[in-house]
């Protein structure tokens, strides 16, 4: 049997992925050896560290076999891949917010399907979010900090991740409403879930996660 090929990813629950994938038993701690490094070898596993954003393509296409990675990720990429557990960590929250003193201003304007400029790193996810509720919305499409966009007047509100709600409140942004809840999930490649079944589940169901089902 070739290396079990692992995707992780930098970041927000890049520490607590080492822990799950740590607790199934692999080799993780070899990660945190040298944090420049992306490719580490282990006792038969390869450990792969990507961008968040990179992890289902890795494991989309068989670079990896399996992967953890955000919930939101999932949902706006909406890769063909297994998903396979809830680990219940990364909590976070996908919003819409706008500034404190104008949000009563974007609320009137969605109430009133007038058309929002809406700035996000998830533009497909701001778009399914406007056209689930039959509003119109011009998605800017940003991958720095998104809360500058309607302090500067690029955009009037955004469609961001929160999970304290710290840089909200310090830019002077109020939510306006929840689009959805985000944890790290555990992902495998689809050829991979079936040539390596027993495998791949042994190692989800090592891996302390939610009890709720995935999906």
């Amino acid at each position: 049997m070739s290396r079990l090929r692992v995707a992780v990813p930098k970041g927000a629950i890049f520490a607590d992925a080492l822990v799950a994938l740590e607790r199934a038993g692999l080799p993780a701690a070899v990660v945190r050896e040298n944090g420049r490094r992306l490719v580490y070898r282990a006792e038969g596993t390869e450990f792969i560290v990507s961008r968040p954003s990179d992890v289902p393509v890795f494991v989309e296409y068989g670079a990896a076999d399996i992967g953890i990675v955000g919930k939101d990720v999932l949902d706006e990429q909406k890769p063909n891949v297994v998903e396979l557990k809830d680990l219940g960590t990364g909590r976070c929250r996908m919003i819409l917010a706008a500034p404190e003193g104008r949000a009563e201003d974007v609320r009137r304007a969605i109430r009133h399907a007038e058309v929002v400029r809406v700035a996000t790193k998830f533009p497909d996810t701001a778009r399914r979010y406007f056209e689930r509720m039959g509003r119109q919305a011009e998605v800017i499409e940003l991958h720095g900090s998104i809360e500058l966009a309607p302090l500067v007047g690029l955009a009037e509100c955004i469609v961001d991740l929160t999970a304290t709600g710290t840089t909200l409140r310090e830019n002077e942004l109020v939510v306006l409403d929840e689009i959805s809840s985000s944890t790290a999930r555990l992902i495998s490649n689809r050829g991979a879930y079936r040539l390596r079944h027993r495998e791949v589940v042994a190692l989800a169901d090592a891996m302390q996660g939610s009890d709720e089902p995935v999906g």
